[in-house]
């Protein structure tokens, strides 16, 4: 698998269509790591030229801002818009709904006005112009979908995953809230470097629990967060090795045996 980094492509006399936004899941996390991997041999696969950052890539400053430190979010905001006009960034593409949202929303209030795709509308525009083509086969096993709180209520986008799923042909069945009115994972607005209240019921545990309520074998994810927290529910439950949580790239990957 290829992947370089801005810098090299240019350095060679060439300009990515986009830029790949790795995130700091995607890069510091073992299990978003993969999700990244698949995202990238999903693109070199299919000819997208693309690169990253590399070592020039920092947080986008989510976290910061939605734990109220405002200050340090503007400080990464202004670095990341810096570094990204330096190279003539004009499309980007993220893994991650909380990049996604703060690259899209967020930054343009700060000068830097770029086009934003995540990674799902991508993978489902390319499906229907027929550039990624799904291996056809039998109907998938049992598989449920978790709506990301980023992507879903905050970006009302409900209708592309489900498309990519339609496409891979699995038997989805939807949990008791989904959509608009998706469970959150637990994880958003800084709750994921938060302790929980002693006694209090974890909302990843509840969460699990109405994934596990579909008899689904499967959870289609499309945010390392989300994923980090469905599998911490499932295990609660000692369920882990009954329902994979899978994000929607790796699921291509899986159909199409690459």
């Amino acid at each position: 698998m290829v992947v370089q980094t801005i810098q090299q492509l240019i350095a060679s006399g060439e300009k990515p269509e986009y830029l790949f936004w790795v995130g700091c899941a995607g890069n510091f996390d073992a299990r978003a790591q993969k999700v990244v991997r698949a995202f990238a041999l999903i693109m070199n696969q299919i000819g997208v030229s693309f690169a990253v950052l590399g070592n020039e890539e920092s947080c986008t400053g989510d976290p910061a801002r939605r734990a109220g430190n405002e200050f340090l979010f503007q400080m990464q905001a202004l670095q990341n818009i810096q570094t990204l006009q330096a190279y003539e960034v004009t499309r980007i593409i993220t893994t991650c709904p909380h990049c996604f949202n703060t690259l899209k929303n967020e930054y343009p209030d700060y000068g830097g006005n770029f086009e934003v795709y995540h990674h799902t509308e991508m993978l489902n525009q390319w499906i229907q112009e027929g550039k990624l083509k799904i291996e056809s086969g039998e109907t998938g096993s049992k598989t449920t979908y978790h709506d990301s709180c980023y992507l879903g209520r905050v970006n009302g986008i409900y209708s592309v995953p489900r498309e990519i799923l339609s496409a891979l042909q699995l038997d989805v069945i939807e949990m008791e809230q989904s959509a608009s009115r998706g469970l959150c994972c637990g994880a958003g607005g800084g709750q994921m470097f938060k302790e929980d209240e002693p006694g209090d019921q974890r909302i990843n545990v509840a969460r699990a629990e109405q994934v596990l309520a579909t008899g689904a074998k499967t959870v289609a994810a499309n945010c390392p967060f989300c994923i980090t927290m469905l599998q911490d529910g499932l295990k609660a439950k000692d369920k882990q090795d009954e329902v994979m949580v899978l994000d929607l790239a790796e699921l291509i990957v899986q159909k199409n045996n690459w």
